[in-house]
């Protein structure tokens, strides 16, 4: 069978065409990221620690195959141990590798940020745009769900769940989604309460488009942008979170390659004897900056989305 050129060049010159607005679109993201030295830097810092994740098992070797998130110990001593060429971040107390730990951590780190946030979008998605297309009793129920828990405060209310479902990472995870989803449903339940009312949404309504056709081509991709950057600013915020959780002692179970109880490990060595206060800074120094730095990251990162996504700011 002959292939008809004439064709495939008709179809390729269409596929071009219809490319370009998108291809267009792509290289002006890109040309306000590299207008912003602040978000060149986020974007960077969440590279280094996509590297770090991905080569784990070569930077890292897995003591325990079966799990590898555990991290080794040596020996039983109680007192840090210094940066050495064996372990080039010291023994934390228990002697626990925080080199391992903080290499590890990193993928624990993304689970949950990804997890967490991926979770609370989706379910903050749908009920916010529930209650903001149908309005009414919908509405109402769901708001006041929604105040009766956003009027609790974030922290209180996750370590009351954690606590009553039992210390794992998992259950670190489900309370934050728990806690998470409101302040997104609202959000996107004011954006469309905007939008519906749109002259081209009135047109798809009156042409016989379906709720749901409504709702998920012509209500939702102009109403879920700041979403969106609420989104990514959030993953380094939910992995604070779960950080603060793991060192009160109600996150990831002892010995578990997890920041935050890295952190909880230095507790007690924060301040070395009074000849050498700073004697066991690294205790606590490294895996509290690897826990900076991913924050930042993803808030720098928030940043250049907004001024991507930000119609106000896109006029510039």
């Amino acid at each position: 069978m002959r292939l008809n050129l004439s064709f495939v060049n008709a179809k390729w010159d269409d596929l071009k065409r219809e490319m370009e607005p998108r291809i267009k679109e792509l290289k002006f993201s890109f040309s306000r990221i590299k207008k912003s030295p602040l978000s060149l830097v986020g974007l960077f810092l969440i590279l280094f620690f996509v590297i770090i994740a991905v080569l784990a098992p070569e930077l890292a070797p897995p003591k325990y195959p079966h799990n590898p998130y555990r991290i080794p110990r040596y020996g039983y001593s109680a007192i840090p141990r210094p940066p050495s060429p064996e372990h080039p971040f010291g023994l934390t107390e228990g002697q626990y590798d925080i080199y391992y730990g903080v290499i590890w951590g990193t993928r624990t780190a993304f689970r949950i940020g990804f997890i967490v946030v991926g979770s609370i979008l989706v379910i903050g998605i749908v009920l916010g745009s529930i209650s903001g297309y149908y309005g009414g009793i919908v509405d109402e129920i769901i708001m006041r769900v929604v105040d009766t828990f956003m009027s609790l405060p974030t922290l209180v209310l996750a370590m009351a769940l954690v606590t009553a479902l039992g210390r794992s990472l998992d259950n670190v995870m489900k309370a934050l989604i728990i806690v998470g989803w409101p302040s997104y449903a609202r959000l996107i339940r004011g954006d469309i309460l905007t939008v519906r009312e749109e002259g081209y949404v009135e047109a798809a309504r009156a042409v016989g488009c379906s709720d749901l056709r409504v709702i998920l081509k012509h209500v939702l991709p102009n109403a879920i942008y700041p979403l969106l950057i609420m989104a990514s600013l959030d993953i380094g915020a939910m992995v604070l979170t779960a950080a603060a959780l793991s060192f009160l002692g109600l996150g990831a179970p002892v010995g578990y390659a997890d920041w935050g109880q890295m952190v909880s490990f230095a507790r007690n060595w924060i301040v070395g004897p009074p000849d050498n206060p700073l004697a066991y800074w690294y205790t606590i120094t490294i895996p509290g900056l690897f826990i900076l730095f991913f924050v930042l990251g993803w808030n720098l990162l928030g940043d250049a989305f907004r001024d991507i996504l930000d119609p106000k700011l896109r006029r510039r």
